[in-house]
């Protein structure tokens, strides 16, 4: 098992391969999303969030999952594409 978290091997959602120590150096805040839950409006906030502090060395790995009560049965590029023109996200997301 991997010592640290910037070890892990992850995905970004287009399939592209790296580690979290691609933001070595930044304070990373990793955050479970859905887009068919109650709280899928936190991305208008994270996206806030991100905007604001990102060029002060904060980002945020946003981790879409369907294993909390199925609310995100899309496939990445669906999940993807709602983000991106709903909510305008730019904040780096993972598979």
């Amino acid at each position: 098992m991997s010592s640290n978290i910037q070890s892990i091997p992850v995905a970004r959602i287009d399939g592209t391969a790296t580690t979290l120590g691609a933001f070595e150096g930044r304070v990373v805040l990793v955050v479970n999303v859905a887009s068919k839950c109650g709280l899928t409006p936190q991305y208008t906030a994270l996206e806030k969030l991100y905007e604001t502090y990102a060029a002060r060395g904060f980002e945020i790995a946003a981790f879409p999952a369907n294993n909390f009560g199925a609310q995100e049965p899309g496939t990445n590029e669906e999940i993807q594409e709602f983000c991106s023109t709903k909510y305008n996200v730019t904040f780096p997301m993972f598979s």
